[in-house]
Parts: C-alpha cells; sequence; structure tokens
C-alpha cells in the first residue's frame, strides 16, 4: 500500500489538515506500507516559503515519518503538458475564453441553471464556438483555459466505469454534477482535477485517502484515468473536522492552525484528542 498527504504552502496547516495526514499515515502503518508526502504548489502567487517550511515542522511535530524525495507539482508542469496534449489529441479539450464575470451573466440570463457541487455548473458557451471564432481569439492573444468536454469524454471512457471506495463501496463514475471542468489555463499547464491523477500514476499511489468534500471530485477523477489509460487507486474519503457551527476548517482561520496551538502550548496527544484519533502506537 501507498498513501499521501497533498498540502498546499498557501496557509498554516489547521487541526484538518492533521486528521487528514494522520489518517493516511495510519492507513500506511497498519498495511505496512509506504506514506508519501506530496506538495500542491500549483498557485504560485501564493505558495511561500516560510508555509512550506512550516508544512515538515508540523508534520514531524505530530510524530509522522515520510519518504523522500518530496515531489512538488511546480518541478513537474511537463508532465501535466504531455496529460494535456494527449487529451487534446482525443479531441475532449476546447479553449474557454470566458471570465468570472461572464460566465455568471450568462447564467443569470439562462435563469435555473444545472448546480453542482460547487454552484451553478458553466454553461457550455465557448464549447458551442465555430472554429473561425477559436482561431481568431486564440491568434490575439487572449486569456483562456482548457476545458473537458465532458459528454465526449463519457462517451469514449464509458458510462459503467466503477471506482471502489472502502468506505461507500464500489460506485459507478458519474461526474456529470461537475460539469466541463477546467484542466488547465493559459499561465497553469493543469488544474487540480488533472495534477492529481498525473501525481498519483506518477507515486504508484495505490489508496488515495481525502475528506469527503473531495468524493464528487473522484468520479471525474476516475474518468480521467480511463482516458489517460492509467492504473487505477482505491479511496477512502473520510470524514471533515469542522468549526463549532459545523463549517469546515480553512487556513484563514488561525486560532486552530497547528502552529498557533504549539505556540499556545498544546501537545501533539492533545491534537490528537481534539481530532479523535488515538496516540500513536509504542
Amino acid at each position: 500500500m501507498i498513501t499521501r498527504f497533498a498540502p498546499s504552502p498557501t496557509g498554516w496547516l489547521h487541526l484538518g489538515h492533521a486528521y487528514a495526514a494522520v489518517f493516511a499515515h495510519e492507513e500506511a502503518r497498519r498495511a505496512n506500507g509506504r506514506f508519501l508526502v506530496r506538495l500542491d504548489d500549483l498557485d504560485l502567487t501564493r505558495v511561500r516559503p516560510a508555509y512550506e517550511e512550516a508544512i515538515f515542522e508540523d508534520l514531524t511535530w505530530l510524530g509522522l515519518t515520510w519518504e523522500s524525495p518530496i515531489r512538488k507539482q511546480s518541478d513537474h508542469f511537463e508532465d501535466y503538458r504531455d496529460a494535456l496534449r494527449r487529451l487534446e489529441a482525443l479531441g475532449l479539450l476546447y479553449p474557454c475564453f470566458c471570465t468570472r464575470r461572464e460566465i455568471q451573466e450568462e447564467i443569470a440570463r439562462a435563469g435555473l441553471a444545472p448546480q453542482g457541487p460547487d454552484g451553478p455548473l458553466y454553461p457550455g458557451t465557448c464549447r458551442r464556438l465555430p472554429p473561425d471564432q477559436v482561431a481568431e481569439r486564440l491568434a490575439s492573444g487572449r486569456d483562456y483555459a482548457m476545458r473537458l468536454d465532458l459528454t465526449k469524454a463519457l462517451d469514449l471512457a464509458g458510462r459503467d466505469l466503477e471506482w471502489l471506495d472502502l468506505n461507500h463501496g464500489r460506485l459507478i463514475a458519474d461526474p456529470t454534477p461537475l460539469g466541463d471542468v477546467v484542466l488547465s489555463r493559459k499561465e497553469t499547464p493543469t488544474s487540480y482535477h488533472l495534477a492529481v491523477v498525473v501525481d498519483d500514476f506518477a507515486q504508484e499511489i495505490t489508496l488515495v485517502t481525502r475528506g469527503e468534500d473531495l468524493l464528487p471530485s473522484t468520479h471525474l477523477h476516475r474518468v480521467l484515468q480511463a482516458l489517460l489509460d492509467l492504473p487505477v487507486p482505491t479511496w477512502k474519503h473520510h470524514r471533515l473536522i469542522t468549526d463549532e457551527s459545523g463549517k469546515r476548517l480553512a487556513k484563514r482561520d488561525d486560532a486552530r492552525s497547528l502552529r498557533s496551538l504549539r505556540e499556545a502550548g498544546w501537545t501533539p496527544d492533545q491534537v490528537r484528542a481534539a481530532i479523535g484519533v488515538p496516540p500513536p502506537e509504542g
């Protein structure tokens, strides 16, 4: 078994991250497997060296160990470009020139728009552009994102793709609630969805552990794996750590950051108690 914890160095780790890291680490330990750490550092405008250093300090403080070297997504842009080229060669991508404001206005004009996990779905405006308009906009240097034509992708990959979640059983991949997701932008050759699929393959991950909030995304990831002819791991989506109101913790909630708790005198065992996991054996 090979598991991983893949935080973003864009803020301080909090109790939710602690649970995700300990959960993955314990899964590997119980199976006498391997635990890897990966840095999701695609957002170069928000990544900070101090946050990266703090990730390793926090994980060490929690008593976790991992293998070296660490995979950093920013070092592997060519891997993502290769995957994009393969999807483009299959005719599954199209450039989207819409700004967020234009998308919102289009949705408002359409009235009742299909809803996904994160809100209204992209209405497919640029999917319907004639080829000459696409070529003209590309030649003009306009910003764009590459979107996956989900209908074409499902037609090619199949609509009966199975995957196993150890907490939910066998599921059929149904990414339609996500719509035509963005897989890359002009300035960044990948999005989370594409990067995580490519990275898990590169690191030979056999068990993907992550929060329940990412369960809808896994349906899409299973389709991308089929399109790219990649091996299929097993998943285990775990509960989320929330605040008193039941809201998922965010990095802006510094009061629950591991850094702040450590400075306030907390011990690793107190953190484990707060997230509902026992202290490490031995």
